[in-house]
Formats: C-alpha cells, structure tokens, sequence
C-alpha cells in the first residue's frame, strides 16, 4: 500500500477513524474504533503510526498498511486522554488525562515510564521545543512546567482561579507560550530561560479573543518567514479569529 505524501486522518464520536487523500478527497481507509470516542489524533514524525486517544486509553495504528487493529495499547489512564504528542524523534510519547495525570510512555518498551500529578483534570499538554520540558494546563486553571531532567514540576501559574485552562500552544523557537481558557482569554507569554530550564513567563498581552469557552489555540509554526509577523489563530465554538502578535 503506497503512502500519499500528505497524511490526512479524521476521528471523532462516530467510533471510526478515517484516513483520506487530502488533494483529492477521497477516504482510502477506515478503522473501526469500538471502544470509545476518539479525542485527540496524532501522528508520529515518522508517519509511520497513528495514536487515538480515546476513553482511558491510547491506541498506536500502521499508517501505512491496512491492518485495522493497533499495533500497540497504552491503558494505564483511568479517563478521557485529552492530548498526546511525540517527541520529535519520535521515541517517546507524552499523554494528559482528565484522571488528573501527564504521562510518558517509551514507544520502544511496554508500559508508562512517568507519570506527574497534575491535581485536576488536564485538559491539555505541549513540549516545549528543547524537549526536556512539557507544558500542561488543566481543569482547576493551573499551568505547570515538567522538567524531564529534574523529573518534577519546575514552574506553576493560574492565570485565572478555576478557570479551565482548554488549549496550550508554544512557539517554535521556545520564545513564546500561549494559554487559552474557559472565559474566551487567551493569555501570552515570554518565556524567559533560567540556567537551562525555562521557568519563567513574562506576560505580554492579554487578548479577549472570543466570547465563549475557546476550543484550540495555535501559533504559526516554523516554517513562516523570520521577519515576518507572528501570528497565532484562536478556535471557539461559534468563532475562528486569527491575533497578530508582534
């Protein structure tokens, strides 16, 4: 089976996971996912394997082949697995749970390899590009910084008392990080580095972005032109609003 050189795939309540040849539309392959809903989808940066977070668990599929069963099963959440991610060569993944915990997980060996307490439920987790970091955000409105090296968390703030923090997004350069919440805020940071760690947040703007709970925020990845603008797009349920930070 021949890999399409975009990789697009759809997931959601329907208990299916569909892949699709983005430039023409057509769905080549659908997997059946009985066990829950599918929350987040991930790719690895191999595009190699697919994960569906689901119901307390987290599914691993071939991209490219057509064996409609997982490859490998992550089940040691006890809730919704809100985010997955990889790190960028694609050794380990990183999960975050309305159980309340951030998990690692070695793609090379069985079972979770750490786990951090996040207290509330978390409802979403980014690597920082050093990638000895991740960044949560959770229900009770609490951002943490994990230091991987120091194995503990290395920075907390609430930008808002029990306000659910929804989505994270950091810069591509490590410069930035942006918080978005229940209330439509989005908050945005410099991210200023200590010995080696960044543990510090210099606030920057505080954007009234949308007027109901914001579902995703994101910066403008690498890629865009160095002396270009900095843009970073905001999602909610009723509305898409791109920002321009300067």
């Amino acid at each position: 089976m021949s890999q399409p050189s975009v990789i697009l795939a759809t997931a959601g309540y329907d208990h299916t996971i569909r892949f699709w040849e983005a430039k023409s539309g057509r769905c080549y392959r659908t997997i059946q996912y009985p066990d829950s809903q599918v929350n987040r989808l991930e790719i690895t940066p191999d595009k190699q394997y697919l994960a569906a977070a689901g119901n307390s668990h987290i599914r691993l599929f071939e991209v490219n082949s057509n064996n409609p069963q997982p490859v490998m099963s992550y089940d040691s959440h006890t809730s919704n697995v809100m985010a997955v991610g990889f790190q960028c060569d694609g050794n380990w993944m990183y999960s975050g749970s309305e159980d309340g915990t951030v998990k690692i997980w070695d793609l090379r060996a069985p079972g979770c390899q750490r786990e951090y307490e996040s207290r509330a439920a978390v409802n979403t987790v980014v690597l920082h590009p050093n990638q000895t970091e991740l960044i949560s955000g959770d229900q009770n409105g609490n951002i943490r910084v994990w230091d991987l090296t120091a194995n503990s968390c290395s920075c907390e703030l609430v930008p808002e008392v029990d306000t659910a923090v929804r989505s994270l997004t950091v810069m591509w350069d490590g410069s930035l990080v942006v918080a978005a919440n229940n209330r439509g805020t989005c908050y945005v940071w410099r991210l200023l580095r200590g010995n080696q760690t960044m543990t510090n947040f210099e606030p920057l703007h505080k954007l009234q972005a949308h007027d109901g709970y914001i579902l995703k925020c994101l910066l403008s990845p690498e890629f865009c032109e160095p002396n270009r603008l900095n843009f970073l797009l905001t999602i909610s349920p009723m509305y898409l609003i791109p920002q321009t930070l300067m």
